[in-house]
Parts: structure tokens; C-alpha cells; sequence
């Protein structure tokens, strides 16, 4: 039944694509995930996304993303949802992640098609089609044009919606249209993220009903949570005020094609949180570090916003 597939899992809310700590040597800094996940917990995040885009997955070996979905899992295993990024370039490869992913006790995985070589449509949805056969977790489908070089339209997002293992998709496109055309369509079949936290967003939630947002990096901690906490409570104007912090983050950092404007996504969030003496820590390589000014910007927008 359609209607029941969304409900396998309780999804909604803000739910972080997260930052991976990296320590000065380049390995993967444990001690630094987990304070990083201690504060996003203790922040009222709704949800976490590890190795997504902005988690870096591109550089770190298969090892290491399985020792990341361990040591989470380890922390955080019941707390709240968990959601392993599980892309790659092989169906069989994204296999082995989520199963790294469901032995370390995540709830689902976020899967974009394979980038780089730009599949049609039929092999992205023949590639979907056996990740969902061979694993157990629940998928939510990313779509993620600035990343992969291909932006799914509702035709294909349908049939991935028919896969019985897909129960959400993330949609990030950088058109506002794309959202709304995806959200009409499906929402009543899967959860549907990507919710602007602003008047439109709010609007939408109170009149249609919605998940929420997949976010980027939750470094502003609980003024993003809190929208959706706000909403949910009855709270319109204090979702407006949380609404409004996210809405600066995302018009001082990013171009409206979702593209960093002075650096790397993961670079300017892991500034952001240095900023605020937690666990952001080095970019891996080909990624550089934001500059000395970008940094200065990224703590003026975290002083406008009272962060700092």
C-alpha cells in the first residue's frame, strides 16, 4: 500500500547532512566526531546524515566510511534517526556500505545515482533498483544535480518512488518548481525533504502537511531543529525567527545554485564550526581550507545571527 510506505520510518524535522572531523594528519579525528555528535545531539537535531556531501565521502577509503558508520552508530544507535550516505559508482559497492550502515545499527541510507558518468534513466533506476533488492534499510533517494551532473525529473523520481525500498527522496535541486512539482506527487508515497525553513516553506507545511529538510551541516545547532519544533508546537513566529537565521546561512554562503561562495561546502561549514571552538577541523585534498577573509566573513554572518 502506498500510503504505508512512507510511514516505515519517522523521519522529519531538520536532519543535518553532517561534517566528517579530520584530524592535522589527515586520518579520521574519533575523538573529534564525537564531540561533534554529543553537540548535534544535545543541539535537538532530529536526525543525522553521515558521509553525505558535505561528509566528504568522495576522499575517504571504503575502510574508513565503514569505521565512521561504526564509531556513529556506537554513539548514537537509538538516539535518533542515523542515515548513512551511501553513494559511490557501483550498485555493489553502495551494497556494501549499507551494510556496513545497518551492522552499525543506522536506520536507512541516502543514495544518489552514480556521479560522474552520468547514467539515463534506466540505468539509474535499474542501479536503484538493486541496491533496494540486496539491502534491508530503507532509502532515501538524493537527488543532487550540482554532484552528480544529473537532475532526475518527476518521471524518473515516480518510478524510483515504486521501488519497495525507497521511502524518501531529498530534493536538491537548486529550483524551488522541481521541489514543489516532486513534493504534489509523492508526498502521499514517500517523505519528501527539502523544505526552504522560510515564509513559503512554512506556508506549505500548515496548508499540505510535509517532512522537513535534509540540511547542510547543522553548525547554527538548534535555531534549525528549531523551526520545525516551533511549527509543530503552533509557534509560527518563532519558526519564522529560526526560519530566518538558516535563511541567511544559506544567501551569505551559498549561490542559489547551492554552490559555496567562497570555498567548498564542507570548507565553509568546517569554518563555522571552528569558529564556535567545536570539531570542524581540516578539509581533505582536493578541497582547500576557506581563506583567512572567508573566515572572517563566515564569523560575521555567525555574530549577525548571535552565534558568536
Amino acid at each position: 500500500m502506498a500510503s504505508i510506505k512512507r510511514d516505515r520510518v519517522n523521519w522529519q524535522g531538520y536532519l543535518p547532512a553532517i561534517t566528517t572531523p579530520f584530524s592535522a594528519d589527515g586520518g579520521l579525528d574519533r575523538a573529534g566526531l564525537g564531540r561533534l555528535l554529543e553537540w548535534l545531539h544535545g543541539e535537538g537535531m532530529h536526525g543525522l546524515v553521515l558521509a553525505g556531501t558535505t561528509g566528504e565521502w568522495t576522499s575517504m577509503s571504503a575502510q574508513e566510511r565503514a569505521d565512521l558508520f561504526a564509531l556513529t552508530g556506537v554513539q548514537m544507535k537509538g538516539k535518533l534517526p542515523l542515515i548513512a550516505g551511501c553513494s559511490s559508482f557501483t550498485a555493489p559497492e553502495s551494497i556494501a556500505f549499507a551494510r556496513h550502515a545497518a551492522d552499525a545499527g543506522f536506520d536507512g541510507v541516502l543514495l544518489t545515482p552514480p556521479p560522474y558518468i552520468r547514467p539515463n534513466a534506466d540505468e539509474i533506476f535499474a542501479f536503484y533498483e538493486a541496491v533496494g533488492a540486496a539491502i534491508d534499510l530503507p532509502i532515501c533517494v538524493y537527488n543532487w544535480p550540482p554532484g552528480t551532473g544529473v537532475d532526475m525529473d518527476l518521471d524518473l523520481l515516480s518510478r524510483l518512488a515504486d521501488i519497495d525500498g525507497v521511502v524518501a527522496i531529498k530534493q536538491s535541486s537548486s529550483s524551488f518548481e522541481r521541489f514543489v512539482e516532486t513534493f504534489f506527487a509523492l508526498k502521499d508515497q514517500v517523505r519528501v525533504f527539502g523544505f526552504p525553513m522560510n515564509e513559503i516553506g512554512l506556508t506549505m507545511l500548515r496548508v499540505h502537511g510535509g517532512d522537513g529538510t535534509m540540511g547542510a551541516g547543522g553548525v547554527l545547532g538548534r535555531a534549525q531543529p528549531g523551526f520545525y519544533n516551533a511549527f509543530w508546537a503552533g509557534d509560527l513566529d518563532g519558526a519564522r525567527a529560526c526560519g530566518a537565521k538558516d535563511r541567511v546561512l544559506m544567501r551569505e554562503w551559498y549561490t542559489p545554485e547551492l554552490v559555496g561562495r567562497f570555498g567548498s561546502g564542507p570548507a565553509i561549514l568546517k569554518a563555522a564550526l571552528d569558529a564556535q571552538g567545536l570539531p570542524g577541523g581540516p578539509v581533505r585534498a582536493p578541497l582547500l581550507p576557506v581563506s583567512d577573509a572567508a573566515r572572517e566573513e563566515i564569523a560575521q554572518t555567525l555574530r549577525k545571527l548571535q552565534i558568536l
